[in-house]
C-alpha cells in the first residue's frame, strides 16, 4: 500500500455501500424517542438499514454473545445543543461564552444517579457490567439477555455476502429512565471486530517519488514531451513546504504562537518524534522546542491487522509535520486510538474534550456515509457538542474518492465530517509560484494517461479518473442553520425529496498529491533496513492538518480566543476577502491544466524503469468547483485575509 493513496482512513472495517434512507437528524436532534404506550424510549436508529426481511435468516442463537456500549444522554441534552449553537453563533448574545470540561459535565453531564439507575437496569436484565465512564456504559451477555435489556429480538442477515447479526426492530430502554439513555452500539457486528491485544508492526514498505521537479509550480518543462491543452505541462514540484504553504494561505507574522493542535489518528508510529525533528531540520522548519510535541496514547492497541496499523504511521506522520511547518509555535499533541474502530476513536476524541488538551483538533480518517448508523452517529455528535461548549473545534478530511460511486457504486459523503457539529476539509490542486507567490487553486481531481511507447502522445488523453476530493450531500442529516442561505438548493436537495440536507466539505486547503506536501518518514527498505525518506504526498488528510494549522494562527490573532466550533463564522464570512473562490477553470473557461509526472515503476528506485505520466487537475468525479460555494471546495480556501478577519469586532 503505497502513500499516495487514499488518505481518508476507515473507522470502520469497509462493508458494500448501502443507501442510506434521509432521516429528519436536525442540529441538537436527539436520537431517543418515548413510547409512552409501551413504556419505553426508543433509541432510533439502532436498526441498521441493511437489515432488511429479505436478508433475514432467523433468530440470532440465545446462546450467542453480545458486547455493546450504552451512551449516555446526560441531565440536560437538549440544553447542551443549544447552548453549543449559542457558542458558536457569531451573531449569538453567548458567543465565545464557553464552558470548563467541569463545567460542561456539571451542567449537561450524566449523574451519578443517572449512571446508578441505567446500571441496575443492565444487571437486571442479566448483562454484565464490564466498564464505565462520564460518557457510557459497556455490557457483555448472551443475546436472551441483550433481548430483554433493549426490547427487540436479534436476528441473523446476510450482506455482501456474509452474515451478521442485527435488531430486527428499533431498541429501546424504560421510560423510567427519563431520556438517560442515548443511544447503544454493538446489537449489530456487521462487521466483526478483532478484539486480541498487539504490538505495533514496523512500517511499511518505502515510497519514494522519481524526478525531474519543478521546486516551485510551473519551474521546469521539458520540450521534448507531448503538448497538453495547447502548451508544455510543467513538472510536479518535489512537494511543497512550510514557507510556500504559509505564503499562500495569508500565514503573515502569525505563528500559532500559545495555541495547541490535538491530532487523532489510530495507533502511534514509533518513529514520529525523531522524523518530525529530521523533517524541520532538513526543510527549513523551526525547530521543535521542548515538550512542543507530546502524544496520549492508549495502554494497549487492538485489531492491528484488521486495521493495516502501520498504514497510519504516514498519515500520522503527515499530519503533525504539516501543522508545524504551517504553525510552527502552536504546540501539537498527538492522541492515539487504541485501533480504527469507531469505539477507540471516539475514546480519543473524549480524552480531548474530557481533559481540554486542544481547542482545535485535526482528524484525517474517515469512512463512507453509507457504513455509518445513527446510533454511531449520536456518538460522534455528542462529543462534538461538548467540545463546542469548550470552545473546541473538530477538523475532519472530507474524502480522497469524490463522490464515492467509483469506490462504492453509491454517490454519498464521508463521515464523521458529514456531522453538522464538525467541520469538513476538502482538497485543491495548488499553483504556489516563483518567491512564493499564489496564483491559482482548482478543485482536486485527476484524470491519468501515460507517455506513449515512442514518446509522442499521451495515451488515452486525458485517461481514466485516478482520485479527488470528496464532498456531497448527506442523506443522515438535515442542513445545519449555517449553510441556510448558502448552500444552492441544487446541492442541498440532490438527494431528492423536500429537506434540506447537510453539504460537505466547508472549506478546503491543498490535498493533490501532484501538488502536494513534502512529507519525512521512517521506511522499510527493501534490504531489510529502516531509514528516514522524503517523499511527496497528498489527500483531504493533507487539507485537513493545513486547515488547523491556520486556524491555530487565526487564533493567535484573536488573543488566544478559542474559534471553537467554527462553521457558523467561516459561513458568516462566506463571499468576502477572506476567501479564494476556487473553481475547476482558474485559467479561464475551457482551458484545462495538467503536469508531468514521473514515477519508479516499482515506487523505490530506477531498477525497473519510470513510468512517465500526465496528470490532468480539476476533474473531481461528477463533483464540480463552481463560483461560490461547492461540493468539492466548501466557501473557498483561506486568502490573506483570512487570518484576521475572524476577530471579534472590537478587535479588528
Amino acid at each position: 500500500m503505497r502513500l499516495e493513496r487514499k488518505r481518508t482512513r476507515v473507522g470502520l472495517v469497509a462493508a458494500a455501500a448501502l443507501p442510506l434512507v434521509a432521516s429528519a437528524l436536525v442540529l441538537g436532534a436527539q436520537s431517543a424517542t418515548a413510547d409512552t404506550s409501551q413504556g419505553r424510549q426508543l433509541l432510533k436508529g439502532t436498526k441498521p438499514q441493511w437489515a432488511t426481511a429479505a436478508a433475514d435468516r432467523g433468530a440470532t442463537a440465545d446462546s450467542s454473545k453480545v458486547t455493546a456500549r450504552v451512551y449516555l444522554a446526560g441531565k440536560d441534552a437538549a440544553g447542551l445543543a443549544a447552548y453549543a449553537k449559542a457558542v458558536s453563533d457569531p451573531n449569538s448574545a453567548n458567543y465565545g461564552h464557553y464552558l470548563s470540561s467541569a463545567q460542561t459535565q456539571s451542567r449537561f453531564g450524566a449523574t451519578a444517579s443517572q449512571i446508578a439507575e441505567v446500571t441496575n437496569w443492565l444487571r437486571s436484565a442479566g448483562l454484565k457490567v464490564t466498564g464505565s465512564n462520564q460518557h457510557y456504559i459497556t455490557v457483555t451477555g448472551d443475546v436472551s439477555a441483550a433481548e430483554k435489556a433493549f426490547g427487540t429480538q436479534l436476528h441473523n442477515y446476510t450482506k455482501s455476502g456474509h452474515t451478521y447479526r442485527a435488531p430486527t426492530g428499533t431498541a429501546s430502554a424504560p421510560a423510567s429512565l427519563q431520556g438517560a439513555v442515548l443511544t447503544v452500539t454493538g446489537l449489530d457486528n456487521a462487521p466483526k471486530k478483532s478484539s486480541h491485544d498487539d504490538t505495533l508492526p514496523p512500517p511499511e514498505a518505502v515510497f519514494r517519488n522519481s524526478g525531474p521537479f519543478s521546486t516551485y509550480y510551473g519551474s521546469k518543462t521539458d520540450k521534448s514531451l507531448p503538448s497538453a491543452y495547447g502548451s508544455k505541462a510543467p513538472y510536479t514540484i518535489k512537494g511543497y513546504t512550510g514557507e510556500q504553504l504559509r505564503a499562500a494561505y495569508g500565514a503573515g507574522k502569525y505563528t500559532g504562537k500559545g495555541v495547541t493542535v490535538a491530532i487523532t489518528d489510530a495507533y502511534a508510529s514509533p518513529y514520529i518524534a525523531q522524523d518530525a525533528a529530521q523533517y524541520a531540520k532538513a526543510n527549513g522548519d523551526q525547530k521543535y522546542k521542548k515538550g512542543q510535541l507530546s502524544q496520549v496514547l492508549p495502554t494497549d492497541y487492538n485489531s492491528t491487522d484488521d486495521c493495516g496499523a502501520a498504514g497510519w504511521y504516514g498519515e500520522e506522520t503527515l499530519d503533525v509535520e504539516a501543522v508545524h511547518a504551517v504553525a510552527p509555535d502552536a504546540d501539537i499533541v498527538y492522541v492515539g486510538g487504541a485501533s480504527c474502530f469507531d469505539n477507540d476513536l471516539l475514546d480519543a476524541l473524549s480524552k480531548v474534550v474530557d481533559n481540554h488538551l486542544a481547542d482545535i483538533v485535526s482528524n484525517s480518517w474517515g469512512d463512507v456515509e453509507a457504513n455509518e448508523t445513527p446510533d454511531v452517529a449520536a456518538a460522534y455528535d455528542q462529543v462534538f457538542q461538548q467540545g463546542a461548549v469548550e470552545g473546541i473545534g473538530f477538523y475532519f478530511s472530507s474524502g480522497d474518492n469524490g463522490d464515492n460511486v467509483a469506490s462504492t457504486g453509491v454517490k454519498q459523503a464521508d463521515t464523521p465530517g458529514n456531522s453538522p457539529w464538525a467541520t469538513s476539509v476538502g482538497g485543491t490542486s495548488l499553483a504556489v509560484g516563483k518567491n512564493d507567490k499564489y496564483e491559482w487553486e482548482t478543485g482536486w481531481g485527476t484524470e491519468k494517461s501515460v507517455l506513449s511507447a515512442d514518446g509522442k502522445t499521451w495515451t488515452g488523453f486525458p485517461g481514466p479518473y485516478t482520485s479527488g476530493a470528496g464532498g456531497g450531500t448527506s442523506q443522515l442529516y438535515a442542513q445545519p442553520f449555517y449553510q441556510a442561505g448558502v448552500v444552492p438548493d441544487a446541492l442541498s436537495l440532490a438527494n431528492g425529496g423536500t429537506v434540506k440536507q447537510r453539504v460537505e466539505p466547508d472549506i478546503s486547503a491543498v490535498a493533490d498529491p501532484n501538488t502536494g506536501f513534502l512529507v519525512g518518514q521512517t521506511q522499510a527498505f527493501p534490504d531489510g533496513s529502516l531509514q528516514y525518506s522524503e517523499y511527496r504526498i497528498g489527500g483531504t488528510s493533507l487539507a485537513a492538518p493545513v486547515i488547523s494549522a491556520v486556524q491555530a494562527l487565526a487564533q493567535q490573532a484573536r488573543h488566544g480566543i478559542a474559534i471553537g466550533f467554527a462553521n457558523p463564522l467561516i459561513y458568516n464570512q462566506y463571499g468576502t476577502s477572506a476567501y479564494h473562490d476556487v473553481t475547476d477553470h482558474p485559467l479561464g473557461q475551457g482551458q484545462g491544466i495538467g503536469v508531468v509526472r514521473v514515477d519508479y515503476a516499482n515506487s523505490f528506485d530506477a531498477s525497473d524503469g519510470l513510468i512517465t505520466s500526465l496528470r490532468t487537475l480539476g476533474v473531481d468525479a461528477s463533483l464540480h468547483a463552481t463560483p461560490g460555494y461547492d461540493d468539492v471546495t466548501g466557501v473557498g480556501t483561506p486568502a490573506k485575509g483570512y487570518v484576521t478577519s475572524s476577530l471579534p469586532k472590537n478587535n479588528r
